[in-house]
């Protein structure tokens, strides 16, 4: 009885683990629209993890103030424990495969063009990116 009851519960225990990771789903939508670096580098560190340590994929979305990290000439402070700094995480996910794409407002309103982005950032397509918000495969956070 006591083999039979233990069964039972590893069995139990073990669909349950199967389930949280089939619910985990693609990936993330990461939003960016803070000024604050801080906040900024959690949303890399955050992105960074999810495609090294979890195998997902990583779609980032930098609007308003953030979208100055899409620029060339744009480079942040690092920060500690890391040593390391968002523009440095940015290209970093880039690298790894991750989408990024600055809000579409952004480069008009800043005087900027295509140019001044970095290699591999792109210009984001609303119903582009509101179908990749709906899909329930991703999670979505902004930052």
């Amino acid at each position: 009885m006591k083999k039979l009851c233990c069964a039972l519960i590893f069995t139990v225990l073990l669909i349950w683990s199967g389930n949280a990771f089939a619910e985990q789903g693609k990936g993330l939508n990461v939003i960016v629209t803070s000024a604050d670096r801080q906040t900024q580098m959690m949303a890399m560190v955050l992105s960074v993890q999810s495609m090294k340590e979890h195998g997902k994929e990583i779609n980032i979305v930098l609007c308003g103030a953030a979208g100055d990290l899409a620029l060339q000439s744009t480079n942040t402070e690092a920060f500690l424990p890391l040593k390391k700094s968002p523009t440095m995480l940015l290209n970093a996910l880039l690298k790894m495969g991750a989408s990024v794409q600055v809000c579409p407002l952004y480069l008009p309103n800043a005087g900027k063009t295509t140019n001044d982005l970095i290699e591999g950032i792109t210009i984001a397509k609303p119903p582009v990116v509101a179908g990749q918000l709906l899909d329930k495969d991703y999670q979505n956070i902004s930052f």
